[in-house]
This record gives C-alpha cells, structure tokens and sequence, in this order.
C-alpha cells in the first residue's frame, strides 16, 4: 500500500529524520502496518519491538480531550458557544468560548514566568488566568493552552481528571488496553529526548506542563501502542461506533467534517485540523515528540505514524518541513487510488 509514501519513509529512516518509526494505513477493510529501525540509540542502540508505547504529545488534544469533550455536549453538559467563565469562574474574560478553545483562535497570551518551576496547582492558577489578545476569534495560532483549559472544564463538569474520564469513557470501551497516562514499566516505551537535566526521557512524559500536570492535562500525556491507535481510528472511521460499542454519535463526528471558524487559508474544526480537498475535509493532528494522524473519513483511508524523532536531539523546523513533504506524497497516493 502507498509505495511512494513508504519509499519516503526508508528515506527519512536513512537520512536520520528519527531513529525509527511505526507507522500503518487503513483503507476500508484493510490494514498494513510496518515497524522499521531503532526504538533508542542511547545508551546504546535497541530494536523496535511490536507493542511498544509511544509519547503521542499532542495527539492527547483530539483522542482524549476532544472526544471527551464532544462526549459531555452530546449529553447536554455544555454548548460549545459557552463562555469558558461558565465553567471557570476565575477566568479573566467573557469573551473566550470552548470553540474558541478548540479551534485555537482563543489568542490567549500563554506566557507564564517560570512555569516550570510552579507546583501543579500554581500552574492550573495561572493557566486560568491568562487573558486574550486583540485577535480573539480572528487568527488561528496552535497553542496548549486551550485544550489545557478545557480539560480543566471536562475535570470541573465531571469532578474526575482527565485521566479518569478517558480510562472510563474511551479506553475500557474501545478496549484500548495499554494505552495510559502512566506507564507503569519504561522499558516498554519508546525514549524521546536526550534532555540537558532529565537525562534520556523514557516512559515518562516529553512535555513540561503535562509532567507537572500528570493526569490532569488536556493537551498532552497519553502513552499507547499502534494497536489502540488504530482501535480509536476505526471507531472514527466508523462515525463513532467500532465492535458493537458506541463512543460518539454518527453526528458528532460530522460536525468536525467542517471548518468552524472561516480564517482564510487556515480551515480548523473542534481540536482536529483540516486537510481541504475540493469541497471535502480530511481530518489529521500531530504531535510534537514525532507523531500524526490522518484520517480520510470520507474515503475510509488513514494514515498513522509514530516516530520518536526527538531522540536524541530536537530539530523541529526540518521535522515540520519533511513531515509535511511526505504528508503531501501520501494524500496525493490516496487520491490517486481512489479515482482508480
């Protein structure tokens, strides 16, 4: 499936992009996955093993926070048009919406003097305190910051973490059995990075916020293996339904099959971003450690990859540039085989 993606996949392989990557695509009732190179180079060098659990960083925003959050609307808990203050008295602005949230054009100024140095609750203090800018609901700027809010308003409307919400709700339904917050054995996970104080990060958390946070951040945090990733990308390919168990209403899902906030050249729907194509929409996210996901709901194809291209170093703008590259090679393959 897909040669000219897999063939740029080997490339970024050789050409040190990440050390290794699993990586699978759905289409329709089939599915290929592939496992090649290196699960760590330090201390020294080690095979990727089938099962593995990967830092997904920001993939958390759309496979917990988002789905939690279409969840609680779908039971009439919130509107996505409420103000976030209806959730979170203590903050600032009336002006700030979930959608504002999810769609990343909150223009929350997320700047929080030594942020790393604050205990968790400080940190939720002083989250909740930032104030949006002039571009409120104009600019679409990817931030953590909304879905970290958010997930302060999934814990406050339930009185569980978010931890908590998404080992009852998506997990245990979706039987996404190793997929966590905290992973209990670091030798299953794959390393990230070789970090100046921390050391070689493994099976602990990339992210800073969501170290201090634990299961209480929305935006990142989830460990899981390829085999619940796929388990959640069939139930969305589905439109919310996968082996008998109903996670989201077919409704749900297409709402997000639709641009919510109209910024030229920037089409956004709740948590996820959009790949536009003519008239159609595809859904994809990424994560910061190395990771994506794109799926093609329309069409029924998907694409997942898991890297740890942090590790050992980080070099996020050549990242960005070949990441995309090779996402432009598969969506071109994809319509390809479907107009054939």
């Amino acid at each position: 499936m897909y040669p000219q993606t897999q063939k740029k996949i080997a490339e970024m392989l050789k050409g040190n992009v990440f050390p290794g990557v699993s990586y699978t695509f759905i289409d329709m009732d089939k599915t290929e996955t592939r496992m090649v190179g290196s699960a760590a180079i330090l201390p020294e060098r080690e095979s990727l093993r089938e099962g593995m659990l990967y830092d997904v960083a920001s993939l958390t925003k759309v496979i917990v926070t988002t789905t939690l959050l279409l969840q609680l609307q779908e039971e009439g808990a919130i509107n996505f048009e409420d103000p976030v203050q209806a959730y979170l008295p203590e903050f600032p602005s009336a002006a700030v919406t979930i959608r504002h949230l999810l769609t990343h054009t909150s223009d929350l100024k997320g700047y929080i003097k030594n942020r790393d140095a604050l205990t968790a609750d400080e940190l939720i203090a002083a989250l909740i305190a930032l104030t949006p800018g002039e571009n409120l609901g104009k600019n679409v700027v990817y931030t953590d910051t909304g879905l970290l809010l958010a997930g302060f308003i999934i814990e406050k409307l339930t009185g569980k973490s978010v931890e908590k919400n998404f080992e009852e709700r998506i997990k245990r339904p979706l039987a996404m059995t190793e997929s966590t917050f905290h992973p209990t054995d670091p030798m299953r996970c794959v390393p990230t990075q070789n970090h100046p104080t921390r050391g070689v990060i493994r099976g602990v958390v990339h992210d800073p916020k969501a170290l201090s946070l634990g299961g209480h951040c929305g935006s990142a945090g989830l460990f899981a293996p390829m085999k619940d990733l796929i388990r959640f990308s069939r139930m969305m390919l589905h439109f919310g339904e996968w082996e008998g168990q109903r996670i989201l209403r077919e409704e749900s899902i297409r709402t997000l099959l639709r641009d919510w906030e109209n910024v030229p050249s920037q089409p956004r729907s709740l948590g996820w971003n959009l790949i536009q194509e003519g008239e159609d929409f595809v859904l994809w996210h990424t994560g910061y450690t190395g990771t994506f996901m794109i799926l093609d709901l329309n069409q029924q194809t998907a694409f997942i990859l898991l890297s740890n291209r942090v590790h050992l170093k980080d070099h996020r703008p050549e990242w960005i540039a070949v990441r995309d590259e090779l996402i432009a090679i598969y969506r071109k393959e994809a319509r390809k085989e479907t107009a054939e």
